[in-house]
């Protein structure tokens, strides 16, 4: 997707710019594969309704921080 050259004056983002979108991909991923793992995860240890959701949210949340976090750090060495 090209970045509008309005915003950053012909000059590209900036590294901060560009850690915040690695973070935000690397949330993402880390988020659809806790939610994948967490919840065939909850479901074989027979986890229903509330209970479920929970700890599957749970697992969501900690392994989108954590890839987000190595994907930011990333693309910080890169910059």
């Amino acid at each position: 997707m090209p970045v509008p050259g309005a915003v950053y004056h012909n000059q590209g983002p900036s590294c901060f710019d560009k850690m915040k979108m690695g973070f935000m991909i690397g949330f993402c991923v880390g988020m659809a594969s806790g939610g994948l793992f967490g919840g065939f995860t909850a479901l074989r240890y027979g986890a229903r309704g509330k209970e479920l959701v929970h700890s599957v949210g749970k697992v969501m949340l900690q392994g989108g921080g954590t890839f987000g976090t190595f994907m930011a750090i990333g693309t910080g060495i890169r910059c």
